[in-house]
């Protein structure tokens, strides 16, 4: 069985049937056939119905947002606009994915040679709890459009969001098994990767879950998209606005409780404003509530589960005892749920968990650079590379380290790391491969073929 358990209290919400093997064999069966009808339709046809879907979405906006609070625990402002930022990727892709499939004309010595981008068949998601709409939804409203199947296994605490949203895409009028749920453990994905219906997989996730799925994948030679951890550094400059950052950073960091892989993680201060940062961060940071996701106040709830918070609380500890400073936080509330508060840490060096590891909570780590150069070496001195930051008011000085100096597939200057349907999104490094959204999204998971005509 499968449990979802509301995190701020520890109470079961609902219990969900594991399904058997032939379940799921029967469930790609028949994604498989309705694919094959599916991609015979018009991109105008899709398009009418991924704009329903965004209509959907919003209809039940908030019961989707009741539902992605109770599972797990994000406050209900953050789980509304969820919603909206799910409608959001429908409809942009509804609008545009016809344009980013055109056939591509290539003039050669033929007398007519293009490039064409066909569908592949069924792809499977893997995905986690942290964004339990949005993750699904950059993945479905692109692969849909394209042409494709989806079949989702999602995290098993966010159950009861998986099973809504095959149900949007049914009421929508998509066809009846061409988006699917699968409800099984992890321990199961080898035999479903290897299925031969299934032709592509993304997940979105940890590191050792993208290193297996995309081992097995691979061992069947399927195309994968991964978008794993992060420790995102946001590097603050001498001449940064420091009350902007100091907004920004606290933001970047405290946004779905901390439990985000583009979150701010690292934050990279040169000496020269280093005191000054400090103490306007631990305010903002000590300002910011924790409490009933379901109270429109209070800006942090609780951990999606006690042993995620557990071993958050791990990581805490092990660096305070190599030396890091506690400055904010840090301690387990005496309470019932998977609480957390906004912790901040400081002197914080290699070989500390809260450097080399992501900390997936509200857990800032504040580290001295001396210059630029030490700044930006920092800042690439990780397994990671998802998603980076600087800020300073010269805009030209920003925008060429973004592009020349960081290493991440994301990096913004003087705002926080964001995923946005009109920009590509992913990472290198162990933060994974691929891209999802925008046009390299969609083009991901088709067959990009070459047509000759003498």
């Amino acid at each position: 069985m499968l449990q979802s358990v509301n995190p701020a209290n520890l109470q079961t919400i609902e219990t969900h049937p594991q399904m058997s093997p032939s379940e799921v064999n029967q469930i790609i069966d028949l994604a498989h056939n309705s694919f094959e009808s599916w991609k015979e339709t018009s991109l105008k046809h899709r398009s009418n119905l991924m704009m329903k879907a965004a209509d959907v979405l919003r209809k039940n906006k908030e019961d989707y947002s009741k539902l992605m609070t109770l599972e797990m625990g994000k406050p209900i402002s953050q789980s509304r606009a969820e919603v909206e930022k799910c409608a959001w990727v429908c409809e942009y892709y509804a609008d545009n994915a016809e344009i980013f499939l055109t056939d591509e004309i290539i003039e050669t010595d033929a007398s007519k040679s293009f490039v064409t981008f066909q569908p592949l068949g069924i792809v499977l998601a893997v995905m986690p709890w942290n964004f339990p709409f949005w993750q699904v939804f950059r993945f479905a409203a692109p692969g849909l459009m394209a042409g494709n199947a989806g079949i989702l296994k999602h995290a098993s605490n966010v159950s009861g969001c998986a099973l809504a949203i095959e149900e949007v895409f049914r009421e929508s009028g998509f066809p009846e098994n061409l988006f699917r749920t699968i409800l099984v453990p992890s321990s199961q994905m080898e035999v479903v990767i290897k299925n031969e219906k299934i032709k592509a997989v993304t997940l979105t996730g940890s590191v050792p879950a993208g290193k297996a799925v995309a081992k097995t994948a691979g061992s069947v030679l399927k195309k994968t998209v991964m978008e794993l951890g992060g420790s995102d550094p946001y590097i603050i400059f001498e001449d940064a606005d420091l009350e902007m950052a100091k907004e920004t950073c606290v933001t970047a960091r405290l946004i779905n409780g901390g439990q985000s892989c583009i979150a701010a993680k690292r934050f990279i201060v040169v000496e020269e404003v280093y005191d000054s940062f400090e103490k306007l961060f631990v305010e903002k940071m000590k300002s910011r509530k924790m409490g009933d996701p379901f109270d429109e106040s209070n800006y942090i709830g609780p951990q999606a589960s006690i042993t995620l918070r557990d071993e958050l609380h791990l990581q805490v500890e092990k660096s305070i005892e190599l030396g890091a400073e506690l400055l904010l936080g840090g301690k387990i509330p005496e309470i019932d749920g998977a609480w957390y508060p906004p912790t901040v840490l400081s002197n914080v060096k290699r070989g500390m968990p809260a450097f080399d590891e992501e900390l997936f909570g509200p857990v800032a780590a504040l580290i001295k650079a001396k210059d630029e150069a030490e700044a930006i070496d920092i800042a690439n001195e990780s397994i990671f590379g998802l998603g980076a930051a600087v800020f300073t008011q010269d805009e030209k000085r920003g925008e060429k380290i973004a592009k020349e100096k960081l290493q991440a597939g994301c990096c913004f200057v003087n705002a926080f790391v964001k995923s946005d349907p009109r920009l590509p999104f992913g990472g290198i490094k162990e933060s994974g491969y691929g891209r999802e959204l925008s046009s390299f999204g969609i083009r991901e998971f088709v067959n990009i073929k070459t047509i000759y005509v003498k």
